[in-house]
Order: structure tokens, then C-alpha cells, then sequence
């Protein structure tokens, strides 16, 4: 299969682990949007970033990064919400990384 299709699952599936509790929560449209977006471009972007660290820190990492400037915006509104943030940034992260590195390469 096509690398770039793979890549694209792999931010299907880790967009939608990240907004499904959110849905459960009833949190509004647009930060469901905002979330899925995101994982859904880091689906894209883990796999094919090549450091030679082993996948699921180098997932972690890219993913936590990338989730600062979210967690700066959401801070001024909801303090608790920074724990689950970077937990999610950190376990879905490493999940991409473990992934893309299986089917990608």
C-alpha cells in the first residue's frame, strides 16, 4: 500500500481516538475540529520524519511539541485540561511513531 495512504489511516485512526472522549464530554465542535485536525496532520508527519531515536519517543516528542502552542491557548481557559492534553500528545504520539515505523518503514 501507498505510504502516504497509510500515513493517512494512521492520522484517521489517531484523530479519532483523540475526539471520541471529547465527544463524550460534549465539548464544542471546534476544538473536536481542532483536535482531530491535529493528530490527523501528525499522522502525516511522525512517519516520515527520520531521527534515529526509536520510533515511539521520536512520536512522542513531535507530538507533545506540537501540542504547546494548543495547550498555551487552552491554558488561559482550562488549567485541568493540560494534563489530559499532554497525556494524549504523548501516548497517541508514541502510537503514530510505533505505527508509521511498522508499515512505512
Amino acid at each position: 500500500m501507498n505510504d502516504l495512504l497509510i500515513a493517512i489511516l494512521i492520522g484517521l485512526a489517531a484523530g479519532t481516538i483523540d475526539v471520541v472522549p471529547m465527544i463524550i464530554q460534549k465539548l464544542d465542535k471546534t476544538s473536536c475540529l481542532s483536535a482531530f485536525v491535529h493528530y490527523f496532520i501528525l499522522g502525516l508527519i511522525i512517519p516520515f520524519v527520520n531521527i534515529d531515536i526509536a520510533p515511539w519517543i521520536r512520536g512522542a516528542s513531535i507530538a507533545f511539541l506540537m501540542s504547546i502552542p494548543v495547550m498555551i491557548i487552552v491554558f488561559s481557559k482550562d488549567r485541568k485540561a493540560i494534563i489530559p492534553m499532554s497525556l494524549f500528545s504523548l501516548i497517541l504520539g508514541a502510537g503514530i511513531g510505533i505505527v508509521g515505523s511498522i508499515f512505512i518503514g
